[in-house]
């Protein structure tokens, strides 16, 4: 997708190499942290809208996009101390903070860490807390399902790399645009048989699983920081290689066990931030800042600029 304004960048900190995208602008600083998987790159359409009131940042953390893949550094302390470094070489003293999904820890831990150094603090469908996700989701009854495809050979172009994901992620295919384009150009790499795979290694996301996910535990905040949190009640798309019956049955298990889980977490979060500004988006998408864009931006402008 064409570039939007936008300066493509890297610092050195805690020893690494960390890529950033700065669309300048003035005013204090909006710095956007993104989800598992994702690069700056992923809000190369939303971040800019900022920049008449902000100037706007995102980082692409370690083991991600065209940051360093180091073998060590990912749990949550070291994930925050590159945060804070980075904002040191850019001389940003305090900021906002937006983060999108696995972000969430990023975030609490930043704030309950670094709490001079944090402005504001968005939550755009980030859990700060998964630990219970890995309980639920051994509840899912697609879990024992196995879709049989035809076999297809391995991809060899980046278009025939897009092709399977669009095919095999609905959410996805759903909400395409050159910006997903964009953003997988820098999450994949062509292995030494000439075959498009993802960028990630399988240590990084096995550590992030472990650290992030399985084994955190939020840290608590003592500074009454001023915080908004949008959520979308989502579910997974089931394509039509599903049966009735197995569609019958994630149904039910969103009704009776995710949804349930899904308010018992927002309790949960609301006790730890009672000051928090609570927005849920019925049948919103994980990636709301694109699928509701104007609403979340709607939302997001008003509360920074309170």
């Amino acid at each position: 997708m064409k570039a939007l304004n936008h300066t493509s960048d890297f610092v050195n900190v805690n020893g690494i190499r960390l890529h950033y995208l700065d669309w300048g602008g003035a005013g204090p600083a909006l710095i956007f942290l993104t989800g598992m998987g994702s690069s700056a790159y992923i809000f190369n359409k939303f971040a800019p809208r900022f920049t008449d009131k902000f100037r706007v940042l995102a980082l692409t953390r370690r083991g991600h996009g065209d940051s360093d893949y180091p073998e060590t550094g990912y749990a949550a302390d070291t994930l925050v101390e590159d945060i804070r470094q980075f904002m040191d070489c850019l001389k940003i003293e305090t900021a906002s903070l937006a983060g999108h999904s696995l972000a969430g820890v990023e975030l609490t831990h930043l704030a309950a860490t670094y709490p001079e150094r944090v402005q504001k603090l968005i939550y755009l469908e980030a859990l700060d807390d998964r630990r219970w996700e890995a309980t639920i989701q051994a509840q899912n009854p697609l879990n024992m399902v196995e879709i049989k495809r035809a076999d297809s050979a391995p991809p060899r172009t980046f278009e025939e790399y897009i092709a399977i994901v669009k095919r095999d992620i609905p959410e996805f295919a759903a909400i395409w645009s050159d910006l997903w384009d964009e953003e997988f150009s820098h999450a994949v790499r062509v292995n030494e048989d000439g075959v498009y795979v993802d960028r990630m290694p399988a240590f990084v996301e096995k550590a992030i699983v472990e650290n992030l996910i399985k084994g955190y535990a939020p840290q608590r905040v003592e500074a009454k920081i001023p915080t908004l949190c949008i959520y979308g009640q989502r579910q997974r798309q089931l394509t039509d290689e599903y049966t009735a019956a197995q569609k019958a049955a994630y149904e039910d298990f969103i009704r009776e066990v995710r949804d349930p889980a899904f308010k018992a977490f927002i309790t949960e979060f609301q006790s730890r931030f009672p000051h928090a500004r609570m927005i849920v988006i019925p049948g919103g998408h994980h990636y709301c800042f694109i699928a509701q864009e104007q609403q979340v931006y709607d939302e997001m402008r008003k509360f920074l600029l309170e």
